[in-house]
This record gives C-alpha cells, structure tokens and sequence, in this order.
C-alpha cells in the first residue's frame, strides 16, 4: 500500500471513529500517519492504536469535539511498539524503508499484574469467546479441560512462591501453545493461506531488512497473533 492510501483508509477509519464527522489527514498530521507508513506500521496495529486514545477519551465524559489524528499518535506507536515486541523484531534499530531514519526503541514492558487476576481475565475471555461461538463445537472439550485446570490454578495462584510458582508459569506457557496449536489445525486451507497472507502483509516493511531465521520466527508470531484475534483466544501464559 502506498502512503497516499494508506492515509486515506486512516482518514476513513478516523471518520468512523468520530462517528461521521470527517477530519481530514492534512498538513502537519499528514506527515504524522505518513510516518506510521514509512516506519511500517500496519493498518490494523494503527487502528488499534486509534481505538486506545478513543477509549481513554471516552472515559473522560461526553465528547465535545471531533479527534483529530495527531491527538492518536502517541498511542499508535506504544501499540507498534509492544506488536513489534510480541514478534520478536524490536531489535530493529532503523527504518526497513529508509536506513538513515531511525525508529524509536521499543520500551521495556510494563509491569506484570498479579497471576491471580491474570487466570481470572484468562478464564472470562475463554467464557466470553465460547459464548459467542467464535471457537465452535470442536474446542468444547479442550476448553473444559484447560478451565477446569486454570480454575484450580487460580485458587491456589496467590500463595505459590519460589519454584512453585514458576513451575505454574512455564505451564500456562504450554496449555497457551497447546491451544494455539489446536487453532491453527482447525483452520480450513482457505483461512490459513489469507492468514498467511496478511502475515506477510504485515511485515512486508520490515522483510528485507531481518535475517531470514528472524523473519521465519516473526512471521509465524504474527500467525499465532492473527489466529489468536481471529478465535477470541486469550493470551494463557503469564508474561
């Protein structure tokens, strides 16, 4: 996608966002998304970030005027920042598409929450997807069992320490696998090549410029990513 396209799908998503009042992506907030296509931000992880300074807004009271783009900036690059991180390609110190342009370091992972309330979102997100069907009949029982085994978890999450506590950890990390796993298989051929695809779409800035074990590894994070969103799967293991 070029750039005058790609700020013109930004100006039509912010469009919606401001519930049809159209700010256009001119001037000074032109370069800011023009930026957001150099530096290889993908229009989904934009969005995203879009959505993030919306929802902060909303919480501040009733809306007295439209949003202009430049407003969303700051969240659209955490969002960039943390999706790079979950792919493994923070490491990039430059600009794929222009060598000299320097992009901002990702920062360091917030705080973790506690694990109890982490197996608790766990659990609701798997309730919540389940009740609206977005896993379909053939997860039912691999989501009972995995449940019923998060359930006990969490009642006993609050008082492990040392290797307990680990141990616990490196099991989320295998049931969040196991799951993805059982996802991806379900998929038909169709969905998983349009998966790939928008996969490769993602990180066609970033492609030339990773080593191609690096980009392997990325690409399949973004599957997982893709998959994940796709099936209203929660994020199991503890990070």
């Amino acid at each position: 996608m070029d750039t005058a396209a790609y700020c013109r799908d930004i100006e039509t998503y912010l469009c919606r966002k401001n519930d049809g009042h159209l700010i256009r992506v001119v001037g000074p907030s032109f370069e800011i998304v023009s930026r957001w296509a150099e530096q290889g931000v993908p229009l989904k992880v934009a969005y995203a970030g879009i959505d993030r300074y919306f929802e902060r807004y909303y919480r501040k009271g009733p809306r007295r005027r439209p949003v202009k783009i430049d407003f969303c900036d700051a969240d659209v690059l955490d969002v960039f920042d943390e999706w790079r991180r979950a792919l493994g390609i923070v490491s990039e110190s430059t600009d794929p598409q222009s060598p000299d342009t320097p992009i901002p370091a990702a920062q360091s992972p917030p705080p973790r929450g506690s694990l109890p309330a982490h197996l608790e979102r766990v659990l609701l997100r798997l309730s919540s997807s389940r009740a609206r069907g977005t896993l379909g009949d053939a997860f039912d029982t691999l989501i009972d069992r995995v449940s019923a085994e998060l359930d006990e978890a969490r009642g006993r999450a609050g008082g492990l320490r040392g290797d307990a506590r680990h141990r616990l950890i490196e099991r989320l990390a295998v049931i969040d696998a196991d799951i993805l796993q059982v996802a991806r298989a379900s998929l038909g051929a169709d969905a998983a090549a349009a998966i790939g695809r928008e996969a490769d779409a993602d990180l066609a800035a970033f492609r030339t410029a990773m080593p191609a074990e690096a980009y392997a590894r990325a690409r399949e994070a973004a599957i997982d990513r893709l998959v994940r969103d796709r099936c209203g799967l929660p994020v199991i293991r503890f990070e």
